[in-house]
């Protein structure tokens, strides 16, 4: 039997995405300038977003169930 990694943490199937689009938009020239962008973009989540991405885990998880641990998108 092979075994899927299925991720339903939020944070992984949502947010990250959008945190990361918004702090690679622009190159960073050092470590602090990466940082700086890491912390904006977080600070500047929506928290419908959020709420929407958290919202959402339980219909993964049917999924998940529903599909006996297969990959599903």
């Amino acid at each position: 039997m092979q075994l899927l990694y299925i991720n339903l943490n939020p944070l992984d199937y949502s947010i990250w995405s959008i945190l990361e689009a918004q702090v690679n938009a622009e190159a960073h020239s050092s470590v602090e300038s990466l940082e700086k962008a890491i912390t904006e973009a977080f600070e500047n989540l929506d928290q419908r977003m959020i709420n929407r991405a958290i919202d959402d885990w339980p219909r993964r998880l049917d999924a998940v169930i529903a599909s006996n641990g297969a990959y599903f998108e």
